[in-house]
Protein backbone atom coordinates (compact mmCIF):
# COMPACT_ATOMS: atom_id res chain seq x y z
CA UNK A 1 0.00 0.00 0.00
CA UNK A 2 1.26 3.20 -0.86
CA UNK A 3 1.72 6.00 1.58
CA UNK A 4 -1.22 8.10 -0.06
CA UNK A 5 -3.55 5.30 0.32
CA UNK A 6 -2.32 4.48 3.80
CA UNK A 7 -2.69 7.94 4.88
CA UNK A 8 -6.08 8.34 3.07
CA UNK A 9 -7.39 4.90 4.85
CA UNK A 10 -6.20 6.19 8.24
CA UNK A 11 -7.88 9.52 7.99
CA UNK A 12 -11.47 7.73 7.18
CA UNK A 13 -10.82 5.01 10.07
CA UNK A 14 -10.43 8.19 12.03
CA UNK A 15 -13.29 10.70 10.88
CA UNK A 16 -15.61 7.37 11.39
CA UNK A 17 -14.16 6.31 14.93
CA UNK A 18 -13.24 9.80 16.10
CA UNK A 19 -9.76 7.90 18.09
CA UNK A 20 -6.99 5.36 16.57
CA UNK A 21 -4.67 3.01 18.27
CA UNK A 22 -1.38 2.34 16.98
CA UNK A 23 -1.66 -1.51 17.40
CA UNK A 24 -5.52 -1.26 16.16
CA UNK A 25 -4.43 1.20 13.10
CA UNK A 26 -1.93 -1.62 12.08
CA UNK A 27 -3.67 -4.07 12.21
CA UNK A 28 -6.39 -2.79 9.95
CA UNK A 29 -4.08 -1.98 7.33
CA UNK A 30 -1.57 -5.23 7.78
CA UNK A 31 1.36 -2.80 8.68
CA UNK A 32 3.90 -2.09 10.85
CA UNK A 33 3.12 -0.38 14.22
CA UNK A 34 6.74 1.74 13.38
CA UNK A 35 5.03 2.82 10.34
CA UNK A 36 1.76 3.79 11.62
CA UNK A 37 3.78 5.91 14.26
CA UNK A 38 5.44 7.40 11.58
CA UNK A 39 2.01 8.23 10.07
CA UNK A 40 0.43 9.50 12.51
CA UNK A 41 3.32 11.97 13.25
CA UNK A 42 3.87 13.20 10.01
CA UNK A 43 -0.29 13.82 9.78
CA UNK A 44 -0.22 15.50 12.71
CA UNK A 45 2.42 17.72 11.45
CA UNK A 46 0.10 18.73 8.78
CA UNK A 47 -2.55 18.99 11.68
CA UNK A 48 -5.42 16.55 9.93
CA UNK A 49 -5.25 15.08 13.19
CA UNK A 50 -3.92 14.81 16.80
CA UNK A 51 -1.37 12.81 18.55
CA UNK A 52 -2.24 11.19 21.35
CA UNK A 53 -0.20 8.88 23.79
CA UNK A 54 -0.66 5.49 21.78
CA UNK A 55 -2.80 6.78 18.89
CA UNK A 56 -4.20 9.78 16.98
CA UNK A 57 -7.74 11.57 17.53
CA UNK A 58 -9.52 14.17 15.50
CA UNK A 59 -9.45 17.74 16.11
CA UNK A 60 -12.97 18.24 17.20
CA UNK A 61 -16.83 18.20 16.47
CA UNK A 62 -15.93 20.59 13.44
CA UNK A 63 -13.08 18.15 12.21
CA UNK A 64 -12.80 17.66 8.15
CA UNK A 65 -10.93 15.95 5.91
CA UNK A 66 -9.39 17.68 2.91
CA UNK A 67 -10.43 17.50 -0.35
CA UNK A 68 -7.90 15.43 -1.80
CA UNK A 69 -8.27 12.45 0.66
CA UNK A 70 -12.49 12.58 0.57
CA UNK A 71 -12.75 11.56 -3.52
CA UNK A 72 -13.02 7.86 -3.01
CA UNK A 73 -15.34 8.11 -0.42
CA UNK A 74 -19.29 6.93 -1.60
CA UNK A 75 -17.49 7.63 -4.82
CA UNK A 76 -20.44 5.35 -7.13
CA UNK A 77 -23.33 7.36 -5.50
CA UNK A 78 -21.69 10.58 -6.02
CA UNK A 79 -20.93 10.01 -9.69
CA UNK A 80 -24.84 8.71 -10.11
CA UNK A 81 -25.68 12.03 -8.51
CA UNK A 82 -24.00 14.24 -10.42
CA UNK A 83 -24.93 12.75 -13.36
CA UNK A 84 -28.70 13.14 -12.81
CA UNK A 85 -28.12 16.79 -11.48
CA UNK A 86 -26.15 17.77 -14.67
CA UNK A 87 -29.38 16.46 -16.96
CA UNK A 88 -31.45 19.06 -14.91
CA UNK A 89 -29.16 22.14 -15.92
CA UNK A 90 -30.32 23.69 -19.34
CA UNK A 91 -28.01 24.74 -22.39
CA UNK A 92 -27.36 28.46 -22.24
CA UNK A 93 -27.81 28.85 -17.92
CA UNK A 94 -25.67 30.38 -15.46
CA UNK A 95 -25.28 27.78 -13.07
CA UNK A 96 -23.32 28.06 -9.58
CA UNK A 97 -21.37 25.53 -8.11
CA UNK A 98 -19.84 25.31 -4.64
CA UNK A 99 -16.97 23.42 -3.66
CA UNK A 100 -16.93 19.70 -2.69
CA UNK A 101 -16.77 16.39 -4.02
CA UNK A 102 -19.99 15.31 -5.17
CA UNK A 103 -20.35 19.32 -7.63
CA UNK A 104 -17.03 18.50 -8.78
CA UNK A 105 -18.49 15.30 -10.27
CA UNK A 106 -21.22 17.40 -11.67
CA UNK A 107 -18.94 19.63 -13.09
CA UNK A 108 -17.15 16.45 -15.07
CA UNK A 109 -20.97 15.41 -15.99
CA UNK A 110 -21.45 18.81 -17.53
CA UNK A 111 -18.23 18.48 -19.27
CA UNK A 112 -18.77 15.71 -21.06
CA UNK A 113 -22.62 16.20 -22.46
CA UNK A 114 -22.36 16.11 -26.02
CA UNK A 115 -25.31 18.87 -26.50
CA UNK A 116 -22.87 21.16 -24.22
CA UNK A 117 -20.17 20.91 -27.17
CA UNK A 118 -20.87 23.97 -28.49
CA UNK A 119 -22.39 27.53 -27.63
CA UNK A 120 -21.87 31.29 -26.83
CA UNK A 121 -21.62 29.86 -23.90
CA UNK A 122 -22.63 26.90 -23.46
CA UNK A 123 -22.62 27.15 -20.43
CA UNK A 124 -21.84 30.22 -17.99
CA UNK A 125 -20.76 28.39 -14.67
CA UNK A 126 -19.88 30.32 -11.10
CA UNK A 127 -17.88 28.91 -8.90
CA UNK A 128 -15.90 29.63 -5.45
CA UNK A 129 -13.91 26.17 -6.29
CA UNK A 130 -10.17 26.30 -7.59
CA UNK A 131 -10.41 22.59 -9.13
CA UNK A 132 -13.85 22.86 -10.23
CA UNK A 133 -12.66 25.95 -12.34
CA UNK A 134 -9.43 24.27 -13.33
CA UNK A 135 -11.46 21.36 -14.51
CA UNK A 136 -13.71 23.28 -16.94
CA UNK A 137 -11.35 26.14 -17.95
CA UNK A 138 -10.35 24.33 -20.91
CA UNK A 139 -13.67 23.73 -22.77
CA UNK A 140 -14.02 26.97 -24.43
CA UNK A 141 -18.06 26.45 -24.78
CA UNK A 142 -18.19 27.22 -21.10
CA UNK A 143 -17.61 30.97 -19.79
CA UNK A 144 -16.08 30.16 -16.49
CA UNK A 145 -16.83 32.95 -13.50
CA UNK A 146 -14.41 32.69 -10.43
CA UNK A 147 -14.94 34.43 -7.70
CA UNK A 148 -12.15 36.42 -5.93
CA UNK A 149 -11.36 35.84 -1.99
CA UNK A 150 -8.60 33.86 -0.13
CA UNK A 151 -8.52 29.81 -0.86
CA UNK A 152 -9.25 27.38 1.89
CA UNK A 153 -6.62 24.24 1.59
CA UNK A 154 -9.44 22.12 2.83
CA UNK A 155 -12.19 22.22 -0.08
CA UNK A 156 -10.02 24.28 -2.59
CA UNK A 157 -12.64 27.03 -1.81
CA UNK A 158 -12.74 30.79 -2.39
CA UNK A 159 -13.75 32.40 0.57
CA UNK A 160 -14.46 35.96 2.20
CA UNK A 161 -15.60 39.73 1.38
CA UNK A 162 -13.63 39.27 -1.95
CA UNK A 163 -15.56 36.38 -3.17
CA UNK A 164 -19.19 38.16 -1.69
CA UNK A 165 -18.38 41.49 -3.78
CA UNK A 166 -18.18 39.11 -7.00
CA UNK A 167 -21.33 37.47 -6.28
CA UNK A 168 -23.60 40.32 -5.30
CA UNK A 169 -23.20 41.33 -8.72
CA UNK A 170 -24.16 38.23 -10.69
CA UNK A 171 -27.68 36.64 -11.24
CA UNK A 172 -28.00 32.90 -11.56
CA UNK A 173 -30.20 30.31 -12.76
CA UNK A 174 -29.52 27.50 -10.89
CA UNK A 175 -27.57 26.81 -8.01
CA UNK A 176 -25.86 23.74 -7.26
CA UNK A 177 -25.03 23.46 -3.54
CA UNK A 178 -22.93 20.18 -2.31
CA UNK A 179 -23.45 19.70 1.39
CA UNK A 180 -22.22 17.69 4.50
CA UNK A 181 -25.03 17.91 5.89
CA UNK A 182 -29.50 18.01 4.83
CA UNK A 183 -32.09 18.01 7.61
CA UNK A 184 -35.33 19.10 7.14
CA UNK A 185 -35.27 20.60 10.17
CA UNK A 186 -31.59 22.07 10.24
CA UNK A 187 -31.63 22.70 6.77
CA UNK A 188 -28.20 22.54 4.43
CA UNK A 189 -24.70 23.10 6.39
CA UNK A 190 -21.14 22.51 5.67
CA UNK A 191 -18.34 22.42 8.17
CA UNK A 192 -16.87 26.08 8.00
CA UNK A 193 -18.83 28.90 8.56
CA UNK A 194 -16.76 31.37 5.97
CA UNK A 195 -18.07 28.45 3.02
CA UNK A 196 -21.10 28.03 4.43
CA UNK A 197 -21.66 32.28 4.27
CA UNK A 198 -20.24 31.82 0.39
CA UNK A 199 -22.48 29.04 -0.69
CA UNK A 200 -25.58 30.66 0.70
CA UNK A 201 -25.16 33.80 -1.17
CA UNK A 202 -24.69 31.23 -4.42
CA UNK A 203 -28.10 30.11 -3.58
CA UNK A 204 -29.39 33.48 -3.11
CA UNK A 205 -28.92 34.61 -5.77
CA UNK A 206 -30.00 31.22 -7.77
CA UNK A 207 -33.76 30.80 -9.19
CA UNK A 208 -33.71 27.45 -8.67
CA UNK A 209 -31.23 25.60 -5.98
CA UNK A 210 -30.43 22.04 -5.92
CA UNK A 211 -28.76 20.35 -2.98
CA UNK A 212 -26.86 17.35 -4.42
CA UNK A 213 -26.10 14.82 -1.66
CA UNK A 214 -25.40 11.30 -1.34
CA UNK A 215 -27.63 9.54 1.58
CA UNK A 216 -24.89 9.94 3.68
CA UNK A 217 -25.03 13.28 4.54
CA UNK A 218 -29.02 13.05 4.50
CA UNK A 219 -30.93 13.76 8.09
CA UNK A 220 -27.56 15.05 9.31
CA UNK A 221 -26.49 18.02 10.81
CA UNK A 222 -23.18 20.07 10.94
CA UNK A 223 -22.01 23.56 12.21
CA UNK A 224 -22.66 26.00 9.76
CA UNK A 225 -25.52 26.40 7.95
CA UNK A 226 -26.57 27.31 4.71
CA UNK A 227 -30.12 27.68 4.14
CA UNK A 228 -33.38 25.97 5.34
CA UNK A 229 -34.76 23.35 3.57
CA UNK A 230 -37.43 25.00 2.30
CA UNK A 231 -35.50 27.41 0.06
CA UNK A 232 -34.27 24.14 -1.86
CA UNK A 233 -36.22 23.25 -5.11
CA UNK A 234 -34.67 19.93 -5.67
CA UNK A 235 -32.70 17.53 -3.73
CA UNK A 236 -31.20 14.84 -6.00
CA UNK A 237 -29.31 11.35 -3.70
CA UNK A 238 -28.98 8.27 -4.34
CA UNK A 239 -31.22 4.86 -4.30
CA UNK A 240 -29.93 4.07 -0.22
CA UNK A 241 -31.37 7.17 1.13
CA UNK A 242 -33.66 6.44 3.91
CA UNK A 243 -37.76 5.86 2.58
CA UNK A 244 -38.79 7.86 5.39
CA UNK A 245 -36.19 10.45 5.22
CA UNK A 246 -37.13 11.11 1.36
CA UNK A 247 -40.42 11.52 1.97
CA UNK A 248 -40.39 14.23 4.58
CA UNK A 249 -38.75 15.96 2.01
CA UNK A 250 -41.07 15.42 -0.28
CA UNK A 251 -44.00 16.75 2.15
CA UNK A 252 -41.88 19.48 2.69
CA UNK A 253 -42.42 20.39 -0.95
CA UNK A 254 -38.91 19.30 -2.55
CA UNK A 255 -38.50 17.98 -5.70
CA UNK A 256 -36.30 14.90 -4.86
CA UNK A 257 -34.75 12.27 -7.56
CA UNK A 258 -32.96 8.85 -6.68
CA UNK A 259 -30.96 7.86 -8.67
Amino acid sequence: MSRDARWKALLELLVERGRLDVEEAAAELAVSAATIRRDFDQLAEQQMLVRTRGGAVVHGVSYELPLRYKTARHASEKQRVAKAVADLIAPGEAVGLTGGTTTTEVARALAVRSDLGSGAPALTVVTNALNIANELAVRPQFKIVLTGGVARPQSYELIGPLADAVLAQITLDVAVLGVVAFDLTHGAAAHDEAEAAINRLLCERAERVIVAADSSKLGRRAFARICAADTVDTLVTDSAADPDTVRGFEEAGLRVVTV
